[in-house]
Order: C-alpha cells, then structure tokens, then sequence
C-alpha cells in the first residue's frame, strides 16, 4: 500500500541570481551569505576570472567573477551586483560576482531536469540541472566545480605568496 508520507513532493530551495541575461541558481542550503559588492583584493598571477579574495569571517575567501568565468562581457556597473559566499561542503569557501540576486525560489525536484552537455557555453560539469519557470530557464549551478582542484592549487599557492609577502 502507498503510505501517505511517500506521496510528499520533494521540493528544493534555490537562490537565483543574473549573471548577463541569464538566470542562475545554486541551492540554498550551500549559500553562506550574500555581501554587497566591493571591490575583492587582486591577486597577481591567477586567472582572469578570479577577481581577487575577500576578507570573511576572518578568512580569505576567492572571489570568481562569473561573467568572465562563463565569458560575458565585464559589467558596465557595480550598483546592483552582489557576492554570494558558497560554502564548498569541504569546509571551505568560494564566492562569485552576480549581476544581482533575485529570490528564494521553492522547486519540486521533478521538475529539475538533467543539464545538457553544454548551456550557453557553459560545459556540463558547471550544470547541476535546469529548471523551466514559465517562457525562461534557471540554471542550477554545482558550486563546487566552480573551483577545480587544479585551479585551487593554483589559487592557495597566489595566495600563500601574497600572505607571506605581506
């Protein structure tokens, strides 16, 4: 018999943001914090879509720039843009550069669909799945793979020259 708690919709929260035209997500429960924008401390020698580390509860946490990161066109202003602290699931943090943040939005995990191979130039291993709302797509993000391992040697060796250059 179908007892009555198997019939519970799994439903999923998901913080969407912009980042150029497109609509972007990540779940809720890997966001951290959102920050108002200001500018992250550069580090020299990374790539160009690594916009520097913030300082954040006491810790330096990189800052990707997501427009360059999936070869947008570097924003005109600031006003509006955001950094969204990710927690890694590893105790660790990334956080990324949005264009502006939109809302908590509640989904039925039925309705993530599997991502393609490649969406709008971003390679699947970005891509956690896509949800239709209505005429537009959210893009639901692995916030993970947002940092390889082989660009977060990269990325702790920067910043371990920049430390102990201090």
């Amino acid at each position: 018999a179908m007892t009555a708690f198997k019939a519970v919709v799994e439903r999923m929260q998901l913080v969407t943001f912009r980042v150029g035209a497109d609509l972007y997500a990540a779940d809720v429960l890997s966001v951290e914090r959102v920050l108002r924008y200001t500018a992250p401390r550069t580090i020299p020698n990374v790539p160009a879509w690594l916009d520097g580390v913030i300082e954040y509860a006491g810790r330096a946490v990189p800052v990707i720039d997501l427009r360059t990161r999936f070869d947008l066109p570097v924003a005109e202003t600031r006003e509006q843009s955001r950094i969204l602290v990710f927690s890694t699931g590893e105790g660790g943090w990334i956080a990324a550069t949005v264009d502006t943040v939109d809302e908590v939005a509640t989904v039925d995990v039925r309705d993530l669909e599997a991502p393609p191979a490649i969406f709008h130039g971003l390679a699947r291993q970005y891509l956690r799945a896509l949800v239709r709302r209505g005429d537009h797509v959210i893009v639901v993000l692995d916030i993970a793979q947002l940092l390889n391992s082989r660009e977060r040697i990269v990325l702790e060796q920067a910043l371990g020259e920049t430390t102990t250059n201090g």
